[in-house]
């Protein structure tokens, strides 16, 4: 395998050379594979094995990512690859994250394909999901590139894993993201994840203060590691000291899955208690996710409480936001990007072959 020539690594003696992309900083010897298996060592630099391949396409609403306040029901088209450079052992894709048979799991897709199967379904976005795109920055950025010359925006979801220098680059070409907050303690990080908080706390900030991508949070609510109030309401605090009142956050259920079927689900009367913890600290526009529950997944009004967009699972129902992205009873602003109305694509998922 030839690979994609990359250029965040360094050459070390001992004839090792070090990836830079991430925290990680894997270290290896021609031949070898750092910990997302994606990126190798060969010829005295670091290459990306799945530039232009793709784990599959599917064109999804826009809220699946979860986006809530960037543009509301229109269609994403949504693709990934494989690999992943974290280690999380309640991952919810880890048939595709931590997949090694990369040449059957994957169908060429060259970045200039890309974009034009989103025109030809009028789909507005493409999100870099399903894996964590900052593995395959420069096969994101080159679709983004054909996108940006096409009027198409681009998305991540994106556990925010990633080195100051590359992350300057990454979200350089990302007009909207909704990043993993997996929990708000170092040791949950280290023993389930493999990763290190204050890295992902880093890019939050970075994106907030430096960046005029649009953010959303996401944090997966797993019963007895990361649900208990004391640490939501501290993750919720963090959130509005240092990135304020303004950005979404969600609260997802967690299901059995991969290393950690011994957990029961999340229970629905946890994340409720997790909205209100939320709300409680000052967030404005906090939801609930990955259950039914059409109150916590609408978005109110942060002064006057009207319902400004009704959602039942990914279907939405009244928009009442105006053409000023104002509250249509008392004129709040809203955070976000809207369209005077909501878009149509409604609940479908449209899996796609390029």
């Amino acid at each position: 395998m030839h690979g994609f020539k990359t250029k965040y690594f360094t050459v070390l003696e001992n004839d090792k050379i070090r990836c830079d992309l991430c925290p990680r900083f894997c270290t290896m010897k021609n031949g070898q594979r750092g910990l997302c298996y994606v990126r190798g060592a060969q010829e005295n630099e670091i290459r990306l094995y799945t530039y232009g391949k793709s784990s599959g396409f599917c064109i999804d609403p826009i809220e699946k990512k979860p986006l809530n306040h960037f543009y509301p029901g229109e269609p994403v088209l949504s693709f990934g690859t494989a690999g992943c450079n974290l280690a999380c052992k309640f991952c919810q894709n880890w048939d595709i994250s931590k997949s090694r048979e990369m040449d059957t799991l994957q169908s060429p897709a060259s970045p200039k394909e890309i974009v034009q199967k989103a025109l030809e379904y009028h789909c507005k976005s493409i999100a870099f999901t399903y894996n964590d795109p900052v593995i395959f920055l420069e096969y994101a950025k080159d679709v983004a590139y054909y996108a940006h010359q096409n009027n198409i925006r681009t998305v991540a979801v994106t556990a925010g894993y990633i080195n100051p220098i590359p992350r300057a680059e990454f979200f350089s070409f990302i007009d909207a993201a909704n990043v993993d907050l997996k929990a708000f303690t170092s040791d949950f990080y280290k023993k389930l994840t493999g990763g290190d908080l204050s890295a992902v706390l880093d890019t939050l900030k970075y994106i907030v203060n430096e960046t005029n991508v649009w953010l959303e949070i996401t944090t997966l609510l797993i019963p007895t590691k990361n649900d208990s109030p004391e640490e939501i309401t501290l993750m919720c605090q963090w959130i509005h000291d240092n990135l304020g009142d303004r950005v979404p956050l969600h609260f997802s259920a967690f299901h059995p899955d991969f290393k950690m079927l011994d957990i029961p689900a999340t229970p629905f009367e946890t994340l409720t208690m997790a909205r209100q913890c939320a709300l409680q600290v000052g967030l404005k526009y906090v939801y609930t996710g990955n259950v039914h529950d059409p109150e916590g997944s609408s978005t109110y009004c942060p002064k006057c409480q009207t319902l400004l967009i009704e959602r039942d699972w990914y279907t939405l129902g009244e928009f009442n936001i105006d053409a000023e992205k104002r509250c249509k009873k008392c004129h709040t602003p809203i955070d976000g990007f809207f369209h005077a109305s909501a878009g149509q694509w409604g609940a479908k998922r449209l899996p796609i072959q390029l």
